[in-house]
């Protein structure tokens, strides 16, 4: 069995924001040569989040007015977590859109459901974050 690791770096200029990171993750699974296997990928910061959905701007839209109105960013005061700090709503965006997702390889490449990609979530963005991809196969 191979493993391959790779850091992708992202830093979005806005407070929140959903990137497809697909095209990123197929170039790593193309130079690690794994044909059969799982891909991990995974937020490294508690703010952020990996998940896998449609890529469909109005979807997005709901996404952020969804999570918006189960943890609006203000009142900062309304949150115990921000006494010196903003951003315990992207603590709480994080924990409901999911940390990870894993996807199966299949003949070399990421094998989908319709319409699906992967998605990195920021909610306290305007600073460098780092997602790990992981693929571990034949």
């Amino acid at each position: 069995m191979k493993s391959y690791r790779k850091e992708l770096w992202f830093q979005v200029p806005t407070r929140r924001a959903y990137l497809n990171i697909t095209p990123d993750v197929g170039r790593c699974l193309a130079e690690s040569g794994i044909r059969e296997g799982l891909v991990l990928v995974n937020a490294m910061h508690i703010t952020a989040s990996v998940f896998v959905n449609d890529d469909e701007p109005g979807l997005h839209h709901d996404f952020d007015l969804w999570l918006e109105k189960l943890a609006p960013h203000e009142p900062v005061s309304g949150y115990r977590h921000n006494v010196g700090e903003d951003n315990a709503d992207g603590h709480l965006k994080r924990q409901v859109m999911g940390r990870e997702a894993v996807v199966a390889v299949t003949e070399g490449a990421l094998d989908f459901g319709p319409w699906e990609q992967i998605f990195y979530g920021e909610f306290d963005g305007r600073r460098k974050k780092r997602v790990l991809v992981k693929i571990i196969g034949e």
